[in-house]
């Protein structure tokens, strides 16, 4: 399928990441935040280590939840992807284009 975006954008030794929504291998929407969240940090990893850099790179998450409930799980999750120096995030409650719980989109630094 041709996306009317790009997945990533380097500019000098920043790179943008498209939002990531947590599909499964078979291209479904898992139930639950945990699951969702697990699948967006694994599909991160994969398209940053595809820029030649990982989830250490990241200096900046933008966290689109769908439901407020699901924030203290989706914190523990995320949580476990990122040690010292954490990146800046911001988390905001939205509405999404597809049923999902939660979308994030990273910038990274090279």
């Amino acid at each position: 399928m041709n996306l009317p975006f790009s997945k990533t954008r380097r500019v000098g030794n920043t790179v943008y990441l498209a939002g990531e929504i947590g599909f499964d291998a078979d291209g479904k929407v898992p139930a639950g935040i945990e699951a969702q969240t697990r699948n967006i940090f694994e599909r991160l990893k994969a398209t940053l280590t595809s820029e030649g850099l990982t989830l250490a790179n990241v200096v900046s998450a933008t966290c689109y939840l769908t439901d407020t409930s699901d924030f203290a799980e989706f914190n523990r999750v995320y949580a476990e992807y990122f040690s010292d120096p954490l990146p800046v995030r911001t988390t905001v409650q939205s509405g999404l284009m597809i049923d999902a719980k939660v979308e994030i989109t990273v910038i990274a630094e090279a």
